[in-house]
């Protein structure tokens, strides 16, 4: 048997990386510095810390599943949009529909075991009416998804519109693309549906995304929030497109996904892979409404931001 001074021994943690207790100053920077240096509170600290130092120079793109909208932070990103954070924001179909919903109607996220039992799960007529017509519209009209969605809720009677990420990405000029999955949303059961004009604006909105991520490059952050398997896929493939027509360029920019589990897709297509060539991955698990506004403060609080 060998043993060695501890001395030499390598340590994975140090004393000074330990959390700090609560003290007389209560502020939020406070608490951020009060955090343990180690594991997922350092990846935390370090995402929050890309993100505002990418704010207003670099591209922050952000792709956002259905969850992120039902419970509620579409307040938290549009207040990133406005104040020029997020340069582009992805969303996969059911995100689209909450947000019409809500938008529209005030209300979204149906019982779902109750309407299969019957056969209406899915079966809203305003809400497949509605947004058939504006993919309809915006083929004719050489629309993207989203912008076809922004512009029928410009006509419409709208119960919350200031909390509608669509409209509020047309108010402030801020691209939103829209990726769907035919047959895996519930507009596509409405007899309105063409497959035609979903494929078209979506594959339009496609061609949008993939223009939007060379300002990736060199300090630039991509968020998957929420997303298991639609837009780590799409981000793939655009990302190669980008490539393509750059030289190899983007890289260098840091790519998070954040979720309540981490499944495969986003760990390899959005963290792993796409970092490979230069940049940071992180992988931060936890429940959207809990992590998403306190990376949201962060980054505030980082940048000195005011509310």
């Amino acid at each position: 048997m060998r043993t060695v001074p501890i001395a030499r021994r390598p340590n994975k943690v140090r004393a000074e990386e330990f959390a700090t207790p609560p003290g007389d100053d209560r502020s939020f920077s406070a608490f951020l510095a009060a955090l343990p240096d180690v594991l997922a509170a350092r990846d935390f600290l370090a995402l929050a810390r890309d993100i505002a130092n990418a704010a207003g120079k670099r591209g922050v793109v952000v792709m956002v599943g259905g969850h992120v909208v039902k419970t509620g932070l579409a307040p938290i990103l549009i207040d990133f949009m406005r104040r020029g954070i997020i340069t582009h924001l992805a969303m996969n179909g059911a995100a689209a529909i909450h947000d019409y919903e809500i938008t529209r109607w005030g209300g979204t996220s149906e019982d779902v075991q109750a309407g299969l039992r019957d056969g209406t799960f899915g079966m809203a007529e305003e809400t497949g009416r509605e947004m058939n017509e504006a993919f309809i519209r915006g083929q004719r009209e050489r629309w993207g998804m989203g912008e076809s969605l922004a512009r029928a809720l410009q006509g419409a009677e709208l119960a919350h519109p200031e909390l509608s990420l669509l409209a509020s990405a047309r108010e402030l000029g801020v691209p939103l693309t829209v990726h769907a999955a035919i047959g895996a949303e519930i507009i596509h059961q409405h007899p309105a549906a063409s497959g035609a004009a979903i494929g078209d604006t979506s594959h339009r909105d496609f061609r949008r995304f993939a223009a939007s991520l060379p300002s990736l490059h060199d300090g630039g952050v991509v968020l998957n929030l929420g997303s298991a398997v639609m837009l780590p896929e799409v981000f793939l493939k655009a990302l190669t497109i980008a490539r393509n027509l750059g030289n190899g360029r983007p890289t260098g920019f840091t790519a998070a996904d954040l979720d309540m589990l981490r499944h495969y897709r986003p760990h390899v297509n959005v963290v792993q892979r796409p970092t490979v060539e230069g940049g940071r991955g992180y992988e931060i698990t936890g429940h959207h409404e809990l992590m998403v506004p306190l990376l949201a403060w962060s980054v505030l609080s980082l940048m000195g931001a005011q509310p």
